[in-house]
Protein backbone atom coordinates (compact mmCIF):
# COMPACT_ATOMS: atom_id res chain seq x y z
CA UNK A 1 0.00 0.00 0.00
CA UNK A 2 0.97 3.57 -0.87
CA UNK A 3 1.73 6.14 1.58
CA UNK A 4 -1.03 8.21 -0.09
CA UNK A 5 -3.46 5.38 0.44
CA UNK A 6 -3.01 4.51 3.80
CA UNK A 7 -3.36 8.18 4.73
CA UNK A 8 -6.66 8.05 2.67
CA UNK A 9 -7.75 5.10 4.74
CA UNK A 10 -6.50 6.85 7.88
CA UNK A 11 -8.72 10.01 7.47
CA UNK A 12 -11.49 7.69 6.66
CA UNK A 13 -10.84 6.09 9.53
CA UNK A 14 -11.02 9.46 11.33
CA UNK A 15 -14.28 10.43 9.44
CA UNK A 16 -16.63 7.21 9.98
CA UNK A 17 -14.78 5.18 12.73
CA UNK A 18 -16.90 2.99 14.88
CA UNK A 19 -17.37 3.95 18.59
CA UNK A 20 -16.63 0.98 20.67
CA UNK A 21 -16.83 0.69 24.32
CA UNK A 22 -13.33 -0.55 24.03
CA UNK A 23 -11.68 1.82 21.76
CA UNK A 24 -9.75 4.88 22.19
CA UNK A 25 -11.09 7.91 19.40
CA UNK A 26 -8.34 7.85 16.59
CA UNK A 27 -5.67 10.32 17.43
CA UNK A 28 -6.08 10.02 21.08
CA UNK A 29 -4.02 7.79 24.00
CA UNK A 30 -4.32 4.69 23.69
CA UNK A 31 -7.11 2.70 25.45
CA UNK A 32 -6.34 0.61 28.78
CA UNK A 33 -4.40 -2.95 27.38
CA UNK A 34 -7.37 -5.09 29.81
CA UNK A 35 -10.15 -3.38 27.22
CA UNK A 36 -8.21 -4.35 24.53
CA UNK A 37 -7.34 -7.77 25.59
CA UNK A 38 -11.06 -8.41 26.65
CA UNK A 39 -12.82 -7.21 23.84
CA UNK A 40 -10.29 -9.40 20.93
CA UNK A 41 -11.03 -12.73 23.20
CA UNK A 42 -14.53 -11.60 23.43
CA UNK A 43 -14.89 -11.06 19.59
CA UNK A 44 -13.41 -14.54 18.40
CA UNK A 45 -16.21 -15.98 16.69
CA UNK A 46 -18.75 -13.32 18.17
CA UNK A 47 -20.18 -10.46 16.37
CA UNK A 48 -19.96 -6.52 17.71
CA UNK A 49 -23.44 -6.40 17.77
CA UNK A 50 -23.68 -9.51 20.74
CA UNK A 51 -20.27 -8.33 22.46
CA UNK A 52 -20.84 -4.77 22.54
CA UNK A 53 -23.84 -5.20 26.02
CA UNK A 54 -21.63 -8.40 27.10
CA UNK A 55 -18.42 -6.33 27.59
CA UNK A 56 -20.00 -3.39 28.83
CA UNK A 57 -21.76 -5.80 31.90
CA UNK A 58 -18.23 -7.45 32.09
CA UNK A 59 -16.20 -4.14 32.82
CA UNK A 60 -18.52 -2.85 35.22
CA UNK A 61 -18.38 -6.36 37.14
CA UNK A 62 -14.77 -6.42 36.81
CA UNK A 63 -12.99 -3.37 35.90
CA UNK A 64 -10.07 -4.20 36.12
CA UNK A 65 -7.24 -7.19 34.78
CA UNK A 66 -6.52 -7.30 39.11
CA UNK A 67 -10.10 -7.44 39.59
CA UNK A 68 -11.29 -10.46 37.30
CA UNK A 69 -8.14 -12.28 38.69
CA UNK A 70 -9.31 -12.38 41.89
CA UNK A 71 -12.87 -13.34 41.09
CA UNK A 72 -14.22 -16.75 41.31
CA UNK A 73 -13.93 -18.91 38.55
CA UNK A 74 -17.64 -20.08 38.31
CA UNK A 75 -18.95 -16.67 38.68
CA UNK A 76 -16.70 -15.54 35.32
CA UNK A 77 -18.26 -18.81 33.53
CA UNK A 78 -21.49 -17.69 34.53
CA UNK A 79 -21.39 -14.40 33.17
CA UNK A 80 -19.41 -15.87 30.04
CA UNK A 81 -22.99 -18.07 29.35
CA UNK A 82 -24.47 -17.42 25.97
CA UNK A 83 -20.77 -16.26 24.61
CA UNK A 84 -19.68 -19.24 23.46
CA UNK A 85 -16.52 -21.13 22.86
CA UNK A 86 -16.38 -21.71 26.38
CA UNK A 87 -12.48 -21.88 26.22
CA UNK A 88 -11.79 -18.72 25.97
CA UNK A 89 -13.33 -17.80 29.09
CA UNK A 90 -11.41 -20.40 31.14
CA UNK A 91 -8.06 -19.22 29.86
CA UNK A 92 -9.53 -15.44 30.34
CA UNK A 93 -9.43 -16.14 34.14
CA UNK A 94 -5.42 -18.01 33.88
CA UNK A 95 -4.32 -15.26 32.03
CA UNK A 96 -5.99 -12.72 33.92
CA UNK A 97 -4.26 -14.36 37.21
CA UNK A 98 -0.87 -14.60 35.15
CA UNK A 99 -0.79 -10.97 34.03
CA UNK A 100 -1.58 -9.74 37.68
CA UNK A 101 1.26 -11.62 38.56
CA UNK A 102 3.62 -9.69 36.07
CA UNK A 103 2.09 -6.57 37.41
CA UNK A 104 0.02 -5.78 33.52
CA UNK A 105 0.31 -6.58 30.15
CA UNK A 106 3.63 -6.92 28.64
CA UNK A 107 4.35 -4.57 25.62
CA UNK A 108 5.75 -6.52 22.93
CA UNK A 109 4.14 -9.78 20.83
CA UNK A 110 6.75 -12.02 21.97
CA UNK A 111 6.04 -11.60 25.51
CA UNK A 112 1.81 -11.81 25.08
CA UNK A 113 2.15 -14.72 23.30
CA UNK A 114 3.32 -16.85 26.54
CA UNK A 115 0.22 -15.46 27.71
CA UNK A 116 -2.61 -18.10 28.34
CA UNK A 117 -5.17 -17.88 25.43
CA UNK A 118 -3.23 -15.38 23.36
CA UNK A 119 -2.75 -16.03 19.83
CA UNK A 120 -0.62 -14.23 16.95
CA UNK A 121 -3.31 -12.06 16.09
CA UNK A 122 -4.10 -10.92 20.09
CA UNK A 123 -0.79 -10.52 20.79
CA UNK A 124 -0.59 -8.44 17.94
CA UNK A 125 -4.09 -6.54 18.47
CA UNK A 126 -3.25 -5.74 21.89
CA UNK A 127 0.96 -4.77 20.96
CA UNK A 128 -0.42 -2.38 18.25
CA UNK A 129 -4.05 -0.62 19.66
CA UNK A 130 -2.80 -0.33 23.61
CA UNK A 131 1.08 -0.22 23.34
CA UNK A 132 1.54 1.68 19.60
CA UNK A 133 3.76 -0.69 18.36
CA UNK A 134 4.11 -1.87 14.88
CA UNK A 135 2.27 -5.10 14.79
CA UNK A 136 0.21 -6.09 12.64
CA UNK A 137 -3.01 -8.21 13.49
CA UNK A 138 -4.90 -10.26 10.63
CA UNK A 139 -7.98 -11.16 11.20
CA UNK A 140 -10.63 -11.84 8.49
CA UNK A 141 -11.75 -8.75 7.80
CA UNK A 142 -7.95 -7.53 7.60
CA UNK A 143 -7.11 -10.72 5.17
CA UNK A 144 -9.97 -10.19 3.01
CA UNK A 145 -8.98 -6.25 2.39
CA UNK A 146 -5.38 -7.33 1.82
CA UNK A 147 -5.74 -9.94 -0.51
CA UNK A 148 -8.53 -7.77 -2.68
CA UNK A 149 -5.52 -4.53 -2.61
CA UNK A 150 -3.07 -6.70 -3.80
CA UNK A 151 -5.07 -9.30 -6.02
CA UNK A 152 -3.39 -12.16 -3.70
CA UNK A 153 -5.02 -15.75 -2.86
CA UNK A 154 -2.22 -17.51 -0.88
CA UNK A 155 -2.27 -16.72 2.62
CA UNK A 156 1.13 -16.31 3.13
CA UNK A 157 1.06 -14.00 0.71
CA UNK A 158 -1.57 -12.58 2.26
CA UNK A 159 -0.05 -11.91 5.48
CA UNK A 160 3.29 -10.76 4.16
CA UNK A 161 1.54 -7.96 1.93
CA UNK A 162 -1.01 -6.98 5.60
CA UNK A 163 2.51 -6.67 7.69
CA UNK A 164 4.08 -4.78 5.27
CA UNK A 165 1.58 -2.11 5.13
CA UNK A 166 1.87 -1.10 8.31
CA UNK A 167 2.60 2.76 8.32
CA UNK A 168 5.28 3.38 10.92
CA UNK A 169 4.28 4.56 14.49
CA UNK A 170 0.22 4.80 13.73
CA UNK A 171 -0.16 0.60 13.97
CA UNK A 172 -3.06 1.07 16.49
CA UNK A 173 -5.13 3.54 14.48
CA UNK A 174 -4.15 1.37 11.02
CA UNK A 175 -4.98 -1.95 12.26
CA UNK A 176 -8.39 -0.78 13.25
CA UNK A 177 -9.08 1.55 10.23
CA UNK A 178 -8.45 -2.14 8.30
CA UNK A 179 -10.85 -4.23 10.51
CA UNK A 180 -13.63 -1.59 9.87
CA UNK A 181 -13.33 -1.13 6.43
CA UNK A 182 -13.39 -5.11 6.07
CA UNK A 183 -16.55 -4.93 8.14
CA UNK A 184 -18.74 -2.31 6.99
CA UNK A 185 -17.54 -2.00 2.88
CA UNK A 186 -14.96 -4.12 1.92
CA UNK A 187 -17.52 -6.80 2.45
CA UNK A 188 -17.24 -10.77 1.74
CA UNK A 189 -20.19 -10.50 -0.37
CA UNK A 190 -21.42 -6.95 -2.30
CA UNK A 191 -18.72 -5.02 -1.07
CA UNK A 192 -19.69 -1.06 -1.41
CA UNK A 193 -16.51 -0.82 -4.12
CA UNK A 194 -18.02 3.05 -4.66
CA UNK A 195 -17.18 3.69 -1.04
CA UNK A 196 -14.29 2.34 -0.55
CA UNK A 197 -10.94 5.04 0.19
CA UNK A 198 -8.74 2.96 -1.50
CA UNK A 199 -10.64 1.80 -4.37
CA UNK A 200 -8.18 3.51 -6.91
CA UNK A 201 -5.66 1.17 -5.62
CA UNK A 202 -7.32 -2.33 -5.53
CA UNK A 203 -6.20 -4.58 -8.21
CA UNK A 204 -9.51 -7.40 -7.25
CA UNK A 205 -11.92 -3.92 -8.35
CA UNK A 206 -9.27 -3.36 -11.47
CA UNK A 207 -10.29 -7.14 -12.14
CA UNK A 208 -13.70 -7.04 -11.64
CA UNK A 209 -14.23 -9.79 -9.69
CA UNK A 210 -13.37 -8.23 -6.06
CA UNK A 211 -15.98 -11.13 -4.15
CA UNK A 212 -13.32 -13.95 -5.46
CA UNK A 213 -10.56 -12.74 -3.72
CA UNK A 214 -9.62 -14.29 -1.30
CA UNK A 215 -10.76 -18.02 -2.48
CA UNK A 216 -13.31 -19.20 -1.04
CA UNK A 217 -12.31 -22.34 1.11
CA UNK A 218 -14.32 -25.71 0.88
CA UNK A 219 -16.72 -26.40 3.23
CA UNK A 220 -16.46 -29.76 4.85
CA UNK A 221 -19.69 -31.43 6.14
CA UNK A 222 -19.90 -31.94 9.90
CA UNK A 223 -20.12 -34.53 11.85
CA UNK A 224 -23.48 -35.29 13.90
CA UNK A 225 -23.38 -36.24 17.45
CA UNK A 226 -26.37 -37.19 19.63
CA UNK A 227 -26.77 -37.03 23.26
CA UNK A 228 -29.20 -37.36 26.34
CA UNK A 229 -30.10 -34.40 29.02
CA UNK A 230 -32.47 -35.50 31.99
CA UNK A 231 -34.96 -32.96 33.24
CA UNK A 232 -35.06 -33.38 37.12
CA UNK A 233 -37.85 -30.63 38.35
CA UNK A 234 -39.17 -30.47 41.67
CA UNK A 235 -41.40 -27.91 43.39
CA UNK A 236 -40.65 -25.44 40.49
CA UNK A 237 -36.78 -26.00 40.64
CA UNK A 238 -34.73 -27.91 37.93
CA UNK A 239 -31.78 -30.24 39.08
CA UNK A 240 -28.77 -28.55 37.53
CA UNK A 241 -24.86 -29.93 37.89
CA UNK A 242 -22.00 -28.48 36.16
CA UNK A 243 -19.93 -30.15 34.01
CA UNK A 244 -15.82 -31.02 34.05
CA UNK A 245 -13.52 -28.66 34.06
CA UNK A 246 -12.10 -30.13 31.17
CA UNK A 247 -13.69 -31.22 27.47
CA UNK A 248 -16.66 -29.29 25.74
CA UNK A 249 -18.07 -26.55 27.76
CA UNK A 250 -15.95 -26.91 30.59
CA UNK A 251 -17.13 -25.80 34.27
CA UNK A 252 -20.35 -24.76 32.92
CA UNK A 253 -23.87 -25.07 34.40
CA UNK A 254 -25.53 -27.60 32.86
CA UNK A 255 -28.63 -30.17 32.33
CA UNK A 256 -27.47 -33.96 33.84
CA UNK A 257 -26.83 -36.65 31.02
CA UNK A 258 -24.39 -39.25 29.91
CA UNK A 259 -21.32 -38.30 27.33
CA UNK A 260 -22.51 -37.68 23.99
CA UNK A 261 -22.29 -40.64 21.16
CA UNK A 262 -22.06 -40.79 17.58
CA UNK A 263 -25.64 -42.75 17.77
CA UNK A 264 -28.79 -41.45 17.07
CA UNK A 265 -30.76 -41.72 20.38
CA UNK A 266 -33.88 -43.93 20.08
CA UNK A 267 -37.32 -43.39 22.59
CA UNK A 268 -39.56 -40.66 22.96
CA UNK A 269 -38.51 -37.03 24.49
CA UNK A 270 -39.76 -34.12 26.09
CA UNK A 271 -38.24 -31.51 23.94
CA UNK A 272 -34.83 -32.05 21.12
CA UNK A 273 -32.78 -29.29 20.25
CA UNK A 274 -30.06 -29.62 17.09
CA UNK A 275 -27.19 -27.19 17.89
CA UNK A 276 -24.09 -26.62 15.90
CA UNK A 277 -20.37 -26.44 17.28
CA UNK A 278 -17.48 -25.66 15.58
CA UNK A 279 -16.56 -29.47 14.83
CA UNK A 280 -19.99 -30.96 14.72
CA UNK A 281 -23.72 -30.87 15.15
CA UNK A 282 -25.37 -32.11 18.08
CA UNK A 283 -28.51 -33.61 18.28
CA UNK A 284 -30.01 -33.21 22.07
CA UNK A 285 -32.73 -35.52 24.03
CA UNK A 286 -34.98 -33.78 26.75
CA UNK A 287 -36.21 -37.03 28.62
CA UNK A 288 -38.06 -37.44 32.44
CA UNK A 289 -34.82 -37.84 34.61
CA UNK A 290 -36.67 -39.00 37.60
CA UNK A 291 -34.42 -38.26 40.57
CA UNK A 292 -31.45 -35.96 40.92
CA UNK A 293 -28.32 -37.23 39.35
CA UNK A 294 -24.86 -36.47 40.23
CA UNK A 295 -23.59 -33.53 42.37
CA UNK A 296 -25.76 -30.59 41.63
CA UNK A 297 -27.84 -28.31 43.04
CA UNK A 298 -31.72 -27.07 42.76
CA UNK A 299 -32.71 -23.71 40.25
CA UNK A 300 -35.44 -22.22 40.71
CA UNK A 301 -37.26 -22.23 37.18
CA UNK A 302 -38.17 -18.72 37.02
CA UNK A 303 -34.26 -17.97 37.65
CA UNK A 304 -33.50 -20.25 35.03
CA UNK A 305 -31.81 -17.26 33.44
CA UNK A 306 -29.19 -16.30 36.36
CA UNK A 307 -28.34 -20.28 36.08
CA UNK A 308 -25.06 -19.28 33.42
CA UNK A 309 -26.40 -21.94 31.72
CA UNK A 310 -24.63 -22.56 27.95
CA UNK A 311 -26.51 -21.99 24.95
CA UNK A 312 -26.99 -25.81 24.56
CA UNK A 313 -28.94 -26.32 27.91
CA UNK A 314 -30.56 -22.18 27.48
CA UNK A 315 -32.28 -24.17 24.59
CA UNK A 316 -33.49 -27.22 25.97
CA UNK A 317 -34.79 -25.34 29.05
CA UNK A 318 -36.47 -23.18 26.56
CA UNK A 319 -37.66 -25.85 24.50
CA UNK A 320 -39.38 -27.71 27.52
CA UNK A 321 -40.89 -24.44 28.85
CA UNK A 322 -42.25 -23.74 25.47
CA UNK A 323 -43.56 -27.20 25.26
CA UNK A 324 -44.90 -26.70 28.50
CA UNK A 325 -46.60 -23.60 27.76
CA UNK A 326 -48.07 -25.00 23.95
CA UNK A 327 -50.06 -27.91 26.09
CA UNK A 328 -51.66 -25.64 28.41
CA UNK A 329 -52.76 -23.12 26.09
Amino acid sequence: MSANAATRLLQHYVDNFRRLPWRAPPGSPPPDPYRVWLSEVMLQQTTVAAVVPRFQRFVERWPTVAALAAAPETEVLQEWAGLGYYARARNLIACARAVTELGGFPEDEAALLQLPGIGAYTAAAIAAIAFGRDAAPIDTNVERVVARLHGLAAKAEIRAAARATIPPGQAGDFAQAMMDLGAAICRPKAPLCSQCPLADNCQALALGTPEAFPPAKARKAKPRRHGIVWWIERNGCLWLVRRPARGMLGGMAALPGPDWQDEPVQGPAIARVTHVFTHFTLDLAVVDGGEPRDEGWWQPLDHIAEAGLPTLYRRAAEAVLAQRGALAA
